[in-house]
């Protein structure tokens, strides 16, 4: 994907050592956001290309985005986060992608911290790195019971896994190759970000966490209310138990980092 002529880069470049990244931006009623988002990821990241996946919106999320110069991958119904994120990976091992990023299409993620996201990755210090709100608190976090929710998460999943998790809900992360095929061959679809941490380490690939701030949403509304988070955090732990005890996927061939 290339910039317009008036849409000049304004980070420096990132080496990518000759590997391909792709983010991928699950969108769901997003229309007022969608434009801003692509123009963001290619004036701070000209060095990913972008697919914007399209989950089934009622709005004028697919022709925003479109008309912003990026690929748009249209589901037919709403799959949810799960089935749209899936969607992407799969876009990104039938492409050869070597890094594929998650980046949300309400505006709350900072393209600009995608290359620190990466080098991790690059370095193979990881297979999946995830964007934290909380190692270093600042910008929008998370307050009340919402935020007391996510640590009694983070503990119980830093307790599964053995090693410490601080933002388990965080949608905003990058997979190298193996956790490309991992998760276009298989993906969580009710509490995806959790779960796929445990169905990582299964596997026995690696997560590792960076600081990343996020901004209020510019646009729509969550799906999660407060309460409703509180219930939601309740059924992800329930959730990641249950994944601990479930049978490792069988995967074909080796897949280099």
């Amino acid at each position: 994907m290339t910039d317009s002529a008036n849409e000049k880069p304004s980070e420096p470049p990132f080496d990518l050592a000759g590997r391909r990244a792709l983010v991928v931006v699950p969108a769901f009623n997003e229309a007022e956001t969608i434009a801003r988002v692509v123009r963001d990821l290619r004036r701070r990241a000209p060095w990913a290309d972008t697919v914007v996946v399209n989950d089934g919106s009622d709005d004028a999320t697919a022709e925003a985005a479109r008309a912003a110069g990026v690929k748009v991958l249209d589901l037919p119904v709403n799959l949810g986060i799960g089935g749209a994120v899936q969607t992407g990976y799969r876009y990104a091992r039938d492409h050869g992608y070597d890094l594929a990023f998650q980046f949300d299409g309400d505006g709350q993620h900072r393209a600009s911290l995608l290359a620190d996201l990466a080098r991790p990755v690059l370095e193979d210090q990881a297979d999946l790195v995830i964007g934290s709100r909380f190692l270093r608190p600042r910008g929008m976090t998370a307050y009340g019971l919402r935020r007391m929710g996510i640590r009694v998460l983070a503990a119980t999943i830093s307790s599964v896994l053995g090693q410490r998790i601080t933002d388990p809900t965080s949608g905003f992360r990058v997979a190298g190759r193996r956790a490309i095929h991992l998760f276009a061959t298989e993906y969580p679809q009710d509490y995806p970000e959790p779960e796929s941490l445990v169905l990582l380490v299964r596997q026995g690939l690696r997560i590792r966490e960076a600081p990343a701030t996020m901004r209020r949403r510019r646009g729509g509304q969550t799906s999660i209310g407060l309460w409703a988070g509180f219930h939601y955090m309740s059924k992800v732990i329930l959730a990641v138990l249950m994944d601990m005890v479930k049978a490792p996927v069988r995967l074909e061939g080796e897949v280099a980092p």
